[in-house]
């Protein structure tokens, strides 16, 4: 099994920051992709921004410019640093990592429990 532990939600002033995070532990062998989605209330959890092991990103229209996700292998950790927040950002957000285990065969992804953001205009 694998552990996702987010943390760096909150409450922030429109125009202001946060930065997430989601640490993985457990079975893994290696990290392949690793994703930030989010869920506004009665949506669909979209999703934000990819990064692949070898650093590519991409995101969605609605980030792009103001939030960078970020990988540090070592750590097996995956961040979302998020500026300029306006309150349509306001959402559960979630990480997703796609792994290789131990005698486990092919990837399998992951999902974090969750950490609010909640933006005030």
């Amino acid at each position: 099994q694998v552990q996702l532990v987010e943390s760096g939600g909150g409450l922030v002033q429109a125009g202001g920051s946060l930065r997430l995070s989601c640490a993985a532990s457990g079975n893994i062998l290696q990290i392949n992709s690793m994703a930030w989605y989010r869920q506004a209330p009665g949506k669909q959890r979209d999703l934000v921004a990819t990064i692949t092991s070898g650093g590519g990103t991409n995101y969605a229209d609605s980030v792009k410019g103001r939030f960078t996700i970020s990988r540090d292998n070592a750590k097996n950790t995956v961040y979302l640093q998020m500026n300029s927040l306006k309150p349509e950002d306001t959402a559960v957000y979630y990480c997703n990592v796609a792994t290789f285990q131990a005698g486990i065969f092919g990837l399998r992804a992951y999902w974090g429990q969750g950490t609010q953001v909640t933006v005030a205009s």
